[in-house]
């Protein structure tokens, strides 16, 4: 047995001359200066957690910990960058040979060390999401099944259930039963495409990006001889936003751990809102139950947020049972408004007041760029898209397309086109290409076989489309869609003219599209529900020509291309998602549709699952706490619907969770008249 001796390197306190005592809080430098071992640090929001994890990599350094030794692990390559710049501005030692990165870059560079051992070569090819899609293809292409009753999931989806089969250790089985219960009828053949898959990658010498993660945890446990070595390696191991860990990852963090090594995980429980892919907050919350001694440090000053806002926010997830005990506090001192509470007749009058809003704290001084709009879902910021349109107010979305931009809307919009003009050429062909088996090629044949009917040139509808389509023969696998196309068309014609707006939408997407979003795209329901609420937009008209005028204008936001440079930097108001607005702050925030049934999600009341209400509640934390200054909440008591009639709304259960103190209600009254109201 070799004898081990240790060099022991004798470095200057501090050589880099960092006054840490000066530079942190007392709770900052409680987790900074951590001795050896295992920590967990509770970094609630705004309290400076990147700060914390850079001067804790000084820290090391200042110690005498060489920058080899250290592996910090990321959720993003921005983070790592950002923390690596800092820590680089701080010390005067080289940090070149320290590891940082996201989990999936720091596997890779792992795999790609060792690639021999698991049966691939250093060559291996990383597939991105197209590569990935593609692959799956190319296997369901030769799948042998019958004539399709239903349509057989694409690519791109099950691309998505094999990734949370990955990263949440779930069954197949079970994903589909609890997420995809609609593709039930084809678990084998999912299954069966799944297994080729994994198979097919391993023949091309390609991983996924999934593969990462399983790959490099399958070569640690595997080869102890390289396990010790990286565990060698890596003596200070640091975790960023530990509460979004998914098994494997945390699976990773256990193997590079071992017995000795050094571990520090900085998160918040508060803001663990990722289940949906695949994270587990179980990770943080029995962190410091596992078998090795663990100092937990909590980081409670809150630089961000004035005392009214973090009040407010301290005593909303107070409501959650699981959960660390936390009480942030805040350095700033009072502001000038308690958190609003913004009762509104309906989500017209939402919009209304947001936009009215939005240009009177422009007038006080506040930029748009400190403004952001908040919601629960894509599809509710409809309104306030038309309306900021409307008043002119310049916006960004990060939650996605605009509204009347997104595929699934321009889908829906083709069917409608073609019907009220039958020379549109390009309407015609986005609505055949959506049929199995018509690409290009084909949607051009039926085109022209479409214009050789004599009907795209007259100025009348014909009495039924199925009676014409059925002399153009599609692709013999599109026959039977192609027909029903026919039919659905049909169902948007009232004797001379055309069917209700409204009434058109859903004969298209109960006729045929619902299917095609179950079988395209993995969010099937968020994109179900933009359809549903362009119904919602579309019972306000009698006219299709109309509503495909307004749906041109809201969606026309092209920039002017002689417009000079800076309009097009102008500063915008911020439209998200909660879920990406994590890690961002603004001045002002407006949270809208606070409503049962709306936030917190319908599919969630419906559950019955409190560990799934708990996470809702933790996304309307995360919400309040992105802003600064001001915070408007806001609930529409009437929800209109296109074919129930109008819906009383309830407000939100999460804003009982709060004395009514705490909040200065607004009531909004209406002073247009009918023919004056925006939309």
């Amino acid at each position: 047995m070799a004898r081990e001796y240790q060099i022991h390197r004798k470095a200057a306190t501090h050589a880099s001359g960092i006054d840490y005592r000066k530079e942190l809080n007392d709770e900052q430098y409680a987790a900074v200066s951590s001795p050896e071992g295992r920590a967990l640090v509770i970094a609630g929001a705004g309290s400076g957690k990147t700060r914390t994890l850079t001067y804790r990599v000084a820290w090391l350094l200042d110690q005498g910990v060489e920058a080899r030794n250290i592996l910090l692990l990321t959720f993003t390559n921005k983070a790592a960058r950002e923390m690596i710049g800092r820590v680089r501005d701080l010390v005067t030692q080289d940090t070149s040979d320290l590891w940082a990165g996201t989990f999936h870059s720091i596997g890779s560079r792992i795999l790609r060390r060792h690639a021999e051992e698991i049966g691939y070569t250093r060559s291996l090819t990383i597939l991105d999401r197209d590569d990935q899609k593609s692959m799956i293809q190319s296997i369901i292409g030769k799948r042998d099944s019958k004539e399709d009753k239903k349509r057989f999931p694409k690519a791109d989806v099950l691309a998505s259930v094999f990734s949370l089969v990955v990263n949440t250790g779930q069954s197949l089985e079970d994903i589909i039963a609890e997420r995809y219960d609609y593709f039930e009828e084809w678990f084998e053949e999912i299954e069966a495409v799944r297994v080729a898959y994994i198979a097919k990658k391993q023949q091309t010498n390609c991983m996924d990006f999934d593969d990462l993660l399983v790959k490099t945890v399958e070569l640690l446990r595997n080869r102890e001889d390289l396990l010790a070595l990286y565990r060698k390696k890596f003596r200070h191991i640091l975790v960023d936003e530990f509460q979004d860990t998914n098994q494997v990852q945390c699976a990773l963090i256990e193997l590079l751990e071992g017995d000795k090594n050094s571990l520090m995980v900085v998160g918040d429980d508060a803001q663990s809102i990722y289940s949906w892919r695949g994270a587990n907050m179980k990770n943080i919350l029995a962190f410091p139950q596992q078998e090795r001694a663990c100092r937990t440090y909590a980081i409670e000053t809150n630089y961000r947020s004035v005392p009214e806002i973090l009040d407010l926010s301290n005593q909303a997830i107070r409501a959650n049972t699981e959960r660390f005990d936390k009480n942030l506090r805040a350095e700033r001192t009072g502001g000038v408004m308690k958190p609003a509470m913004v009762v509104v007749e309906d989500p017209t009058m939402q919009a209304a007041f947001v936009g009215q809003r939005i240009l009177e704290l422009q007038d006080e001084g506040i930029g748009l760029e400190e403004i952001a709009i908040l919601y629960r879902a894509h599809f509710q910021s409809l309104e306030v898209q038309m309306e900021l349109t409307l008043r002119g107010i310049p916006f960004a979305i990060t939650s996605g397309l605009r509204f009347f931009e997104q595929a699934h809307i321009k889908d829906i919009s083709a069917f409608l086109r073609f019907v009220t003009n039958r020379r549109d050429e390009v309407a015609f062909k986005r609505m055949v290409e959506l049929l199995p088996g018509i690409g290009g090629t084909s949607s051009v044949k039926m085109w022209n076989a479409w214009w050789k009917t004599g009907w795209a040139e007259k100025e009348h509808p014909p009495e039924k489309f199925s009676a014409l389509f059925a002399e153009i023969k599609p692709p013999k696998k599109a026959e039977a869609d192609w027909q029903q196309v026919g039919y659905i068309l049909d169902e948007t014609l009232r004797g001379d003219g055309f069917a209700r707006p409204a009434d058109m939408i859903y004969s298209v997407l109960e006729g045929m599209y619902d299917d095609y979003l179950q079988a395209t795209f993995d969010n099937y329901e968020s994109r179900r529900s933009d359809i549903e609420k362009l119904m919602e937009f579309a019972n306000g008209f009698d006219d299709i020509q109309l509503f495909l005028e307004q749906m041109s204008l809201l969606s026309n936001t092209d920039v002017d291309p002689n417009a000079p440079q800076e309009q097009e930097e102008q500063a915008k108001v911020t439209l998200s998602s909660i879920h990406q607005s994590k890690g961002l702050e603004w001045k002002v925030v407006f949270l809208i549709w606070l409503a049962e049934g709306q936030f917190p999600n319908g599919r969630v009341l419906e559950s019955d699952d409190n560990a799934m209400l708990e996470e809702e509640r933790r996304l309307f934390y995360v919400a309040i706490t992105r802003a600064k200054d001001q915070l408007y909440m806001l609930y529409p008591m009437i929800n209109p619907k296109s074919y129930s009639g109008d819906i009383m709304q309830q407000p939100s259960r999460f804003l009982n969770d709060f004395p009514a103190s705490m909040v200065e209600e607004w009531q909004v009254g209406n002073h247009w008249s009918d023919e004056d109201a925006p939309f």
